[in-house]
């Protein structure tokens, strides 16, 4: 059972996983760059860290959030949807550095393909 988890989006999509997370009991851990400080998700998590000013840099950064999701005690990280659920990448950190990724294996998301 996953005890805390990260969640590397913002939007509509993270706030969906932070009430997911409270009807489960598991606590939540929100990111956000400059322009999203006042987002609901930010709000609505049980934490929130700020990840840099910009947007592509932080939300995009899989080394970044996965040494993140460590520093906060996370035992998972949820990319959401888009291009973080589909980075082999990001998987392949978490299972590195002993986080669940909510998602497919690396080995899959690479066999699955690149879509770009």
């Amino acid at each position: 059972m996953i005890k805390k988890l990260l969640i590397a989006n913002r939007g509509e999509i993270a706030v969906r996983i932070v009430r997911a997370c409270a009807e489960m009991g598991v606590r939540s851990v929100a990111v956000f760059a400059e322009p999203d400080r006042h987002a609901l998700h930010v709000k609505r998590a049980d934490e929130a860290h700020f990840i840099g000013d910009d947007p592509l840099a932080g939300y995009l950064n899989p080394r970044k959030l996965v040494k993140l999701a460590v520093e906060t005690g996370c035992d998972a990280l949820h990319p959401g949807y888009g291009f973080l659920s589909e980075n082999a990448e990001l998987a392949e950190i978490c299972a590195e550095r002993g986080i669940r990724f909510v998602g497919p294996s690396a080995e899959v998301i690479r066999r699955m393909g690149d879509k770009t």
